[in-house]
């Protein structure tokens, strides 16, 4: 059965096909889940909401661009919709906001270090982070997601990289004292 098929049989409210779209997107809509969540049990719960939302708005999907874009977008909207509720963004000046760059050398550092610094970040900047960084949305976009400014989103970002940059320094130190 073809992606178009399988959608078109969701759309009838086929539980079979729902499974079978499931099983298809769950992993990689799971990925964005965790990125978005401050731990594993929420991001199920997120996976599990996105879900009921893309089952429920199917009909709406007209086969007009990706519909795998269609997914991570109202998965990313699942995650985001509990920061939207709450107070964790402070607004800021625009002109408060710092702008550097992280460089870091793939070969002294693991991906496993680099994804629990970013999880680690307050929500506020991992999202704002995971948006910009990971997702590639811009910070106009970002500040209509989250109901913030775009001067907030720029300075959220400026310091999570802050806060990488020095865990990614750190990390390189401690790995060059144990060397010795």
């Amino acid at each position: 059965m073809s992606l178009n098929q399988l959608i078109e049989h969701c759309k009838t409210n086929d539980t079979k096909a729902q499974e079978k779209l499931y099983r298809l997107f769950s992993g990689k809509l799971f990925s964005i889940c965790l990125k978005y969540s401050n731990n594993y049990a929420q991001a199920e719960d997120n996976l599990q909401d996105a879900f009921l939302t893309i089952f429920e708005k199917i009909g709406q999907f007209k086969g007009k661009g990706s519909f795998e874009g269609w997914i991570k977008r109202i998965t990313i909207n699942t995650a985001l919709q509990r920061y939207r509720t709450e107070k964790v963004f402070n607004i800021v000046n625009e002109n408060e906001v710092e702008d550097f760059e992280i460089e870091v050398n793939g070969d002294a550092i693991s991906l496993d270090y680099l994804l629990k610094a970013i999880q680690d970040l307050p929500d506020r900047y991992r999202l704002v982070f995971n948006l910009y960084v990971l997702d590639g949305y811009s910070h106009k976009e970002i500040a209509d997601m989250l109901n913030i400014t775009t001067g907030t989103s720029k300075s959220n970002l400026s310091r999570a990289r802050h806060i990488l940059k020095q865990a990614v320094e750190n990390y390189t130190l401690n790995e060059n004292i144990q060397s010795l």
